[in-house]
């Protein structure tokens, strides 16, 4: 699996997100911009994430993941585009 694979997974769990997804083999850097994390404790928000992905995680498919997650308004307070 490749960083577009699991951005593509993704990108059809989680609708209107932006994702940045790095990395190769088993091991993901995956940073999900979206007003679905709105009033959301970070937990909850690593879970929606991790749900989108949780059957390559349960194969091994998919074994590291680091995730980060921001609101839109975090993400432009942040300078980021």
């Amino acid at each position: 699996m490749d960083a577009a694979a699991v951005e593509a997974l993704l990108r059809a769990q989680l609708e209107n997100c932006d994702f940045r997804v790095q990395g190769e083999g088993n091991h993901y850097e995956i940073t999900a911009i979206g007003a679905v994390f709105e009033g959301l404790r970070p937990v909850k928000k690593q879970q929606l994430v991790y749900a989108a992905l949780s059957a390559q995680i349960a194969d091994g498919t998919i074994h590291a993941v680091n995730i980060r997650t921001f609101t839109p308004a975090e993400w432009q307070a942040r300078g980021s585009a």
